[in-house]
């Protein structure tokens, strides 16, 4: 046992009990799936800035009828009208 791989010992484990692959699946998918949000906050979100010497402050060029939200229940943004100074 000392000599094994960690890959080994997880194969002779899932070998051993096959009612462990149902949860390894949903692990995966739910790790899969928080990594992919993620990186959607990080690349689509107007919070973040990665180029400071172009775009120095883009939640300022956001139209009031663009959807930055991940899930917007109620609200459509088409119909929203601009309620704020252009700088």
């Amino acid at each position: 046992m000392a000599g094994t791989s960690l890959g080994a010992r997880f194969y002779r484990q899932i070998k051993r009990h096959p009612a462990l692959i149902p949860m390894i699946g949903f692990i995966g998918l739910g790790m899969g799936s928080a990594a992919l949000y993620l990186l959607r906050l990080a690349l689509r979100s107007p919070d973040v800035c990665w180029d400071r010497k172009n775009n120095p402050e883009p939640w300022n060029r956001l139209s009031p009828n663009d959807q930055y939200k991940f899930l917007a229940v109620s609200t459509d943004y088409k119909k929203l009208k601009k309620d704020r100074p252009d700088f």
